[in-house]
C-alpha cells in the first residue's frame, strides 16, 4: 500500500492536482476518484504531479492511490479530499453607448461574488470591479476603443473561481463632430458633400452614415459622402452617425445646410424713360442672399450687376442684341442655369444723312448704314401726302413727288427683333421747282425777242435758253414771268426752253418753241455786165437763207432773178443806166430780209450808124451816131496786116485814119471810152472792105456788122 497523496488541490473548475511519492517498483499508478453523489472513476497516471481531470465544479472529491506493477496493483492509499472551485461565469459584453460596457453573465452556482477586469489596448489600463449581480455596466471608457474583458465568481469559503475566456469589447464609436456640407457637382448630378472629423485612435473599423431629412442617405468609411440627388432651393437637416461592431454612435448635431437657389424665373425686360438706360426684373428666389444679372452684348462685351434686389438698371445701347440671364445665389453657390432672355434694342439711327435732288420729282437720300436695321422706312411727307420707299440699302430715291414743295424726310430703321425707331429727327428738303407752262415768243426787232409763261413756284430764278443748232446759247434770268433775249444773230434757228433754278435745285425745261431769226444778207455782192443789156449777179453765202430775189431798179426800168443759187442773169439791162441793187434773203419758213447794195451803172451805149468813108487825101474817115455826148470814143480799124486807131473827143462823132492801105479789109470798132480810158467792151464790130484804084484807096465797101470774138 502505498502513502496517502501528499497533496490534492484543485486547478480549476474540473481538474485537481495530486502529489504523490513515487515507487521504483511501480510501473504507474491508478488514482481512484469518489464523490458523495456517486461519482467513481479510476485515472491511470505516470508520475507526480498527476491531473485529474473532467470533474464536476464546486465538488468535494476523495482521492486515493495505488502503485501498479507486473503483480498487479498495491492496496488503496488512505483517501484524501480536493473541491474543485466555481466555473467560470459566460461572459455577454455590448456596448449601450460609447463611453460604456454592458457585462452580463449567467449566475454560477455556489457563487457569492463576481469580480471583472477590464484591459484597455493601446493604453495598457487595466481596471477591476467587484459585483454580486450578474449584470453590470462601465462608465467612463473611451469611445471607439477596444477592451479585454475577464471575470470570475467567488465561493463561500473565499475561494476564487475559474477565470473566465478574455471577452473583446469595442466600445461605440464617438459621435461625429466638425460635420461640414458643401454642394458639388459631378457628372452634370448636384450633390452634397458631407465631410467630418474622424479620430484616428478609434479602433477597428468604422462606418458612417449620413442622412438627410429629405431621404437621403450615404454610407462610408471614411469623409466625405455624398447625398444626391439635391435640388435648388432645399432645406436640409443633416446628422452624421459611427457605427463599429459595437454599435452606432450618437448622431451628430444636426447641420442645417441651404442648398444653392433655384434660378430666377419670369425675366422681363423694360425700357427706362432715360435714354440708353434699361431695367431687366425677375422673380424673387427663397432662400438668395443676392442675385446676379448677366448682361452680354452681342459685340462681345459683358456686363453684371449685383444686387441684393430683384431687377437691375443698365446701360443698353441701340442696335445692339442682348443675351440676358439671372443668377441667384447663396452660401452654398449659384442657381442654375435659368432662362436666357434675348432682348434687341432699337436699331441706331442713320448718321450722315443727306438728301438730294436728283429731279424735280425725286428725292435721293443717302446714309450710312445703321448698327442694328435689317430693313429701313423712307417717309417723305408733306402737306397732302405720305411717300414711302422700303429697303435694306443705306439708299432711297423717293419719285413722285409734287415739285416745289417742302417735303419732311425721315429715315426709320427697323429689325425684326426690336421693331422700328422712330424717334429719328427728320429732315426737311425742298423738291425742285416746278417747270414753266405756257411759253410764248413775242418779237421786239431782228434781234430781240420777249419770252414770256406761266408758273406756280413760290420763289425760284428763271433762266432762258435759246439753243443755236451750232450749239451756241443765248440767255437771260430774270425772278419774274418774261425775260428779253437779245442780239439775236441772222439767219439762225433757236429752240427756246425756261428753265427754273432754286435753292432746291433746277425744274425740268419747259417745252420748247422754236425761234427763227430773219435770214443775213449775202456778203459781196457783185455785178459783172455778161453783154451790152445783160448783166451776172452773185453774192456770197447767206446764212438762213433758202432763196434770193434780186432786182436792179432804174428810172429807165428794172430788171429782177428769184432763184436759190448765189447768182443770177440779169437781162434787159439798158446800157450807160445806173441801177439801184436789192437783194430779198428769204428763209425756208419766209422769213424775209431786203438788203441794199452799192448801186450798178451799165457800161456807155455804143455807137450806132457806123460808116467807113474814103477821104481826098487817100485817109479814111470813121464816122457814127452816139446818145451820149459825155464820152470821147476810140475808134479800132484792124486789118489782115495793118491795125489803126484814133480817138474823138466828147461830142464829136467822126475819127480820121490817115495812110490807110488799100487792098484789105477791116473790122472797125467804135466804142465809148470811160473816164479812166478804159473802153467798152460790148461794141461789135463792122466789116469793110477797102479796094484800091492804083495805089490809091479805091472803093469801100460795108460788109456786114460781126460780133468781137
Amino acid at each position: 500500500m502505498m502513502d496517502a497523496l501528499q497533496n490534492a488541490e484543485p486547478k480549476d473548475s474540473t481538474t485537481v492536482t495530486a502529489e504523490f511519492t513515487l515507487d521504483s517498483n511501480a510501473i504507474n499508478y491508478v488514482i481512484r476518484v469518489l464523490s458523495s453523489d456517486g461519482f467513481y472513476r479510476e485515472d491511470t497516471v505516470s508520475s507526480s504531479p498527476a491531473q485529474i481531470q473532467s470533474l464536476s465544479p464546486y465538488t468535494e472529491y476523495t482521492l486515493s492511490i495505488m502503485a501498479v506493477n507486473s503483480g498487479g496493483r498495491s492496496q488503496p492509499s488512505p483517501t484524501v479530499t480536493a473541491k474543485t472551485v466555481l466555473s467560470p461565469p459566460q461572459l455577454s459584453t455590448s456596448s449601450p453607448s460609447n463611453d460604456s460596457i454592458t457585462i452580463s453573465w449567467a449566475p454560477v452556482a455556489h457563487a457569492v461574488l463576481y469580480s471583472v477586469s477590464t484591459f484597455q489596448f493601446g493604453s495598457n489600463t487595466s481596471m477591476q470591479y467587484n459585483t454580486s449581480s450578474t449584470y453590470m455596466t462601465i462608465f467612463g471608457l473611451d469611445a471607439g476603443s477596444l477592451y479585454s474583458i475577464q471575470g470570475y465568481a467567488w465561493d463561500p469559503e473565499g475561494r476564487k473561481g475559474d477565470l473566465s475566456l478574455e471577452v473583446n469589447q469595442t466600445t461605440r464609436p464617438p459621435t461625429p463632430s466638425s460635420v461640414s456640407v458643401s454642394m458639388v457637382t459631378s457628372n452634370n448630378v448636384t450633390e452634397l458633400s458631407v465631410s467630418w472629423a474622424i479620430d484616428p485612435d478609434v479602433y477597428g473599423s468604422v462606418d458612417y452614415f449620413v442622412t438627410s431629412n429629405h431621404n437621403l442617405s450615404c454610407n462610408s468609411t471614411s469623409s466625405p459622402c455624398s447625398l444626391s440627388p439635391v435640388s435648388c432651393g432645399e432645406v436640409h437637416t443633416i446628422q452624421v452617425t459611427a457605427s463599429n461592431e459595437a454599435g452606432p454612435s450618437y448622431p451628430s448635431d444636426p447641420e442645417v445646410f441651404v442648398t444653392f437657389p433655384c434660378p430666377p424665373e419670369s425675366l422681363t425686360h423694360h425700357v427706362e424713360d432715360t435714354e440708353e438706360n434699361c431695367t431687366l426684373t425677375w422673380d424673387t428666389v427663397t432662400h438668395a442672399d443676392g442675385y446676379k444679372a448677366f448682361i452680354k452684348r452681342g459685340d462681345g462685351i459683358e456686363e453684371i450687376c449685383n444686387t441684393t434686389s430683384n431687377n437691375c438698371t443698365y446701360h443698353c445701347q441701340c442696335g445692339y442684341m442682348y443675351l440676358l440671364s439671372v443668377v441667384a445665389f447663396n452660401q452654398a453657390g449659384n442657381s442654375p442655369a435659368g432662362e436666357n432672355l434675348n432682348y434687341t434694342t432699337l436699331p441706331c439711327c442713320p448718321e450722315d444723312l443727306t438728301v438730294s435732288v436728283v429731279s424735280t420729282d425725286t428725292l435721293e437720300i443717302t446714309w450710312t448704314a445703321a448698327r442694328g436695321a435689317d430693313m429701313y422706312q423712307t417717309r417723305a411727307v408733306d402737306n397732302s401726302e405720305v411717300i414711302l420707299c422700303n429697303d435694306t440699302a443705306p439708299e432711297c430715291a423717293l419719285s413722285d413727288l409734287t415739285c416745289d414743295s417742302p417735303y419732311s424726310v425721315v429715315v426709320i430703321p427697323c429689325n425684326d427683333y426690336s421693331g422700328c425707331n422712330h424717334a429719328c429727327q427728320a429732315h426737311t428738303k425742298d423738291t425742285a421747282p416746278c417747270m414753266p407752262t405756257n411759253m410764248g415768243l413775242t418779237e421786239n426787232n431782228s434781234t430781240c425777242v420777249t419770252v414770256s409763261w406761266t408758273s406756280t413756284n413760290r420763289a425760284a430764278n428763271y433762266t432762258v435758253s435759246a439753243l443755236g443748232e451750232d450749239g451756241s446759247t443765248l440767255t437771260c434770268t430774270t425772278t419774274g414771268t418774261s425775260c428779253d433775249v437779245t442780239d439775236l444773230p441772222c439767219g439762225s434757228t433757236f429752240e427756246v426752253t425756261v428753265t427754273a433754278d432754286s435753292d432746291a435745285g433746277q425744274s425740268l425745261p419747259s417745252y420748247s418753241e422754236s425761234l427763227e431769226t430773219e435770214p443775213c444778207c449775202p456778203e459781196n455782192l457783185t455785178v459783172v455786165q455778161v453783154t451790152q443789156a445783160m448783166s451776172n449777179v452773185s453774192w456770197s453765202h447767206a446764212k438762213g437763207a433758202q432763196f434770193f430775189l434780186t432786182s436792179l431798179t432804174s428810172a429807165r426800168g428794172h430788171a429782177r432773178c428769184h432763184t436759190q443759187d448765189s447768182h443770177c442773169i440779169m437781162g434787159c439791162v439798158t446800157c450807160g443806166t445806173s441801177y439801184t441793187v436789192a437783194v430779198e434773203a428769204q428763209s425756208h419758213s419766209g422769213r424775209v430780209s431786203n438788203c441794199a447794195y452799192e448801186g450798178f451803172s451799165s457800161s456807155a451805149c455804143c455807137p450806132s450808124g457806123i460808116r467807113l468813108y474814103k477821104m481826098a487825101d487817100n485817109s479814111l474817115q470813121v464816122h457814127w451816131r452816139s446818145s451820149s455826148s459825155s464820152h470821147s470814143h476810140s475808134v479800132e480799124m484792124a486789118g489782115s496786116n495793118n491795125n489803126y486807131t484814133c480817138t474823138a473827143a466828147p461830142g464829136e462823132h467822126k475819127c480820121n485814119v490817115a495812110n490807110a492801105l488799100c487792098g484789105d479789109t477791116y473790122h472797125v470798132v467804135v466804142a465809148p471810152l470811160t473816164a479812166d480810158g478804159s473802153k467798152g467792151i460790148f461794141c461789135s464790130a463792122r466789116v469793110f472792105s477797102v479796094t484800091c484804084s492804083n495805089s490809091n484807096i479805091g472803093a469801100v465797101i460795108y460788109r456786114g456788122k460781126r460780133s468781137v470774138d
